[in-house]
């Protein structure tokens, strides 16, 4: 029988009893994503006396395709863009496109982290340990080109938190990372929000309560 959480916070609650077994030299930045893991992030960050900062991820879709991803820009102290490596053929024709793109992202990106960290500078990822988090899984394509971004960022180590998500995703997921703690593993998966009794969209009040909680 797979698990069914409360809402976000028990989730969150159980993620941190859980990441609070692991050892750490210090305490490691809890990244993010917003907005259902924000709720999520607030409770490990407390539970590990950690800062807790966003990873904002924003999709750039194939011109005509919106929906299908070519690659994502990924924000914090210098934005990278991640391309999907099976369209890699293809980026040539697309460099000015992508350039475009990647212009309208990083301004959305800049909006979200004025609205919700007052235009705060990311915090300093270079040598820290970083623990990646959201509420849930469901194909991972945004959260593998936040981990391939991140591994660019000289980090000391990289793990990625959730409490759910299917058992193939976390399996391709595992070679990002040097720690993957996923809390269940369903499988057949169907969607993450059948998995939370409560799984409301959260709202901007939201995020802006979890982070005052932490800080």
């Amino acid at each position: 029988m797979s698990t069914r959480f409360k809402d976000r916070i028990a989730a969150g609650r159980a993620l941190a009893d859980r990441l609070a077994l692991m050892a750490f030299d210090e305490p490691p930045v809890i990244l993010a994503l917003p907005r259902g893991g924000v709720p999520i992030g607030a409770e490990v960050a407390r539970r590990l006396h950690a800062p807790l900062d966003l990873l904002m991820v924003r999709k750039i879709g194939v011109p005509g395709q919106p929906e299908l991803a070519l690659a994502a820009v990924v924000d914090g102290e210098h934005a990278d863009v991640v391309i999907d490596e099976r369209l890699q053929e293809y980026v040539p024709r697309w460099a000015g496109y992508i350039e475009q793109q990647k212009g309208l992202a990083l301004r959305e990106i800049e909006r979200r982290r004025h609205v919700y960290l007052a235009g705060r500078a990311p915090v300093p990822l270079k040598g820290r340990t970083v623990i990646v988090v959201d509420d849930g899984i469901a194909t991972g394509t945004t959260v593998r080109a936040a981990l391939r971004a991140l591994r660019r960022r000289e980090l000391a180590r990289l793990i990625l938190a959730v409490p759910v998500a299917p058992s193939d995703v976390v399996l391709r997921l595992r070679d990002e990372v040097d720690d993957l703690v996923c809390l269940d593993e369903p499988s057949p998966f169907q969607a993450v929000g059948l998995h939370y009794v409560d799984f409301h969209a959260v709202d901007d009040d939201e995020v802006l309560a979890a982070l005052a909680s932490v800080s």
